[in-house]
């Protein structure tokens, strides 16, 4: 088995075909030039050393030279060995409030962007550990499914955004009662779910759903983000605020970070609630917890090692076109003796 370290290199090899159209456009203006000056078999008297040959040759020794120095560049990475790699951590499932009033401008950029930015920092000191996607506001989706590709997680914790769902409003007790269905093993000893939201719930059913998600081990830490002043929330066209969002009398609705009911719910599932304003206090506060909890092994899988193979190349390369350098345009005596390309 193989792997290309940088394949991108190998745009490079549009060099040799250039180089050999350059040789056969000089070789025709050479051709014609010699031939409004003398015969040919006046040139080969005055000339009589010229080999014919040796100048395609060399070319082709140039040729190869490159192709093996684009090749050392390109890095192939053979496989030497099996190793067996196993992995032991938490599933985490990270449950995101989507609403209108996570677009309130109480704490830079805002609400939702500060959520997203404060999840990618918890992602970013996670090893081992899997992770999933919800995003709730009146009803709650699944964006991603429990998985250690970080790099898939961060793309569609980008792609989050308010007008994903129709139905607004915000309902923890359908986040919550989603997110049970991520946990999927059985014998997975701790189950956590990440909830990050303004607190703002319409539903009153939010402790309910916590307590259901207690009795079956999962344990929910709540982060909370705004400010507990708030702030309006803005509609806005082309990035520019049109205006803020009124209720049915016309007054501008001012929407509050509700920390108590985000405490009720990490109360109810053995958890804590935990400012969301501070990425580095809940980032730290994060692999605090994680470190503390039992880890269980969730995966085993080979795969092969690889080795880097660019030297071999590398050095060919430089070798043919060091020897393509030394090798003079005339006919080599012990070869012209041999006759082997039927040189006179």
């Amino acid at each position: 088995m193989y792997q290309l370290d940088a394949a991108f290199y190998f745009y490079a090899l549009g060099i040799i075909p250039l180089l050999w159209i350059s040789y056969f456009l000089v070789l025709s203006w050479k051709r014609r030039a010699q031939n409004r000056f003398a015969q040919s078999t006046l040139l080969e008297k005055l000339s009589p050393d010229r080999s014919k040959f040796k100048p395609a040759f060399k070319l082709l020794m140039l040729s190869l030279g490159i192709a093996l120095l684009i090749l050392g560049l390109v890095n192939p990475k053979i496989g030497t060995q099996l190793e067996t790699v196993k992995r032991e951590g938490v599933d985490i499932v990270f449950a995101i409030d989507v609403s209108k009033s996570m677009l309130a401008e109480d704490i830079a950029p805002n609400r939702l962007e500060k959520s997203k930015r404060l999840v990618s920092a918890i992602i970013n000191q996670l090893t081992s550990d899997r992770i999933g996607i919800i995003a709730y506001a009146a009803q709650a989706i699944p964006q991603l499914p429990i998985t250690t590709d970080y790099g898939a997680a961060k793309m569609f914790l980008q792609a989050l955004n308010t007008d994903m769902l129709s139905s607004q409003g915000t309902a923890l007790d359908a986040a919550l009662d989603l997110s049970a269905t991520f946990f999927d093993d059985e014998d997975q000893t701790n189950r956590v779910v990440f909830l990050i939201s303004d607190g703002e719930d319409h539903s009153e059913e939010g402790k309910s759903a916590a307590q259901r998600a207690a009795d079956v081990g999962i344990r929910i830490f709540t982060f909370g983000v705004g400010s507990d002043e708030g702030g309006p929330i803005p509609i806005k066209r082309k990035g520019l605020v049109e205006s803020y969002k009124k209720d049915m009398n016309g007054e501008t609705v001012i929407t509050k970070r509700n920390p108590e009911i985000l405490q009720e719910i990490a109360e109810a599932a053995d958890g804590e609630y935990t400012d969301g304003n501070d990425t580095q206090a809940v980032v730290e506060f994060v692999a605090q917890t994680l470190k503390s909890m039992d880890k269980k092994e969730f995966e085993a899988k080979k795969f092969v090692s690889y080795k880097d193979q660019f030297q071999a190349f590398l050095f060919a390369g430089f070798l043919l076109i060091l020897l393509e350098i030394f090798l003079f345009e005339t006919k080599t005596k012990w070869v012209q003796r041999l006759n082997l390309f039927n040189e006179k």
